[in-house]
């Protein structure tokens, strides 16, 4: 019986291939809302959830971390797509017939120059690949869609330009989540451990709990801070960092953190992508 798994968007969306990506032999279950594929999750109708948590260019995806915490899962492993956005319309339509282009906010702020060149209107949809199909259906040669080329394939559709992205880095990572935690066991490889917390409402507090991050020498990769139900006084931070939570220096990190926090909770352990190192010299 092949593993479930959830994710936002329709067929031919990047999360469906991120997911085949990473189970291959995978029964792909697409969910409305990010909400929607959560709980698939959480209910038992879908092992694991398959979910988008940044971009190299447009940074971290709206709502995710604010899902996280409440969800109750775990987040068991990551994986990095490379996104590639191809431009596509119906059978007859060229560049020439062309007016609107249509996509994932995400996905018009990343091709902007090319929406430019052509002089199309940008309109805001759900997702890409609920753009394709909604080109698709509509037969219309004024419109065209910004998506991934397996939508091209599911919806009909034919390729106008490839490779449209402004930037060439353009990745997204996303994160697998689970019900039950599945820690990676300790020295197995290099691990990164994700987080997040609310300091207490004292002077200092952020500088002191990261303090011991800092004098224990941990590797701090991601630390992102957003308000808490609309209170400007409530601040959680997200936080990835590397190690293991039962390695001596990430321990005594963890232990500074957790006394000079109100609230503190991991979300995960679990193997980094290779993926990882190989953008980091990328960029170098």
């Amino acid at each position: 019986m092949s593993v479930i798994v959830s994710y936002q968007g329709e067929p031919g969306a990047f999360s469906s291939q991120a997911a085949l990506q990473v189970f291959p032999d995978c029964e792909l279950l697409p969910c409305a809302t990010f909400e929607d594929a959560l709980s698939a999750v959480s209910d038992g109708s879908a092992r694991y959830g398959m979910i988008p948590i940044d971009n190299s260019i447009a940074g971290r995806v709206a709502d995710i971390h604010h899902l996280l915490p409440r969800s109750g899962l775990h987040i068991i492993g990551e994986h990095f797509l490379p996104i590639r956005f191809h431009l596509m319309a119906v059978q007859g339509a060229t560049l020439a017939t062309l007016k609107t282009v249509q996509s994932h906010i995400h996905a018009l702020g990343q091709c902007r120059k090319i929406i430019k060149k052509l002089g199309l209107k940008a309109e805001v949809a759900a997702d890409t690949a609920g753009s394709a199909r909604q080109v698709a259906e509509a037969g219309d040669v004024t419109r065209a869609a910004i998506a991934p080329h397996i939508a091209a394939e599911v919806y009909g559709l034919n390729i106008l330009m490839e490779d449209i992205e402004d930037e060439k880095h353009n990745t997204t990572r996303f994160v697998v989540l689970s019900k039950y935690p599945e820690y990676a066991r300790q020295g197995s490889a290099k691990i990164v451990t994700t987080l997040m917390f609310r300091v207490r409402n004292i002077p200092a507090a952020l500088y002191k709990a990261l303090g011991g991050f800092a004098t224990n020498g941990i590797n701090m990769t991601k630390l992102e801070s957003y308000m808490v139900d609309g209170h400007f006084s409530a601040t959680m931070f997200y936080c990835d960092v590397e190690g293991h939570p039962d390695d001596p220096d990430l321990k005594r990190a963890l232990t500074e953190l957790d006394y000079f926090s109100r609230e503190m909770k991991v979300l995960g352990v679990y193997p980094a992508n290779p993926f990882r190192e190989n953008f980091a010299e990328a960029g170098e």
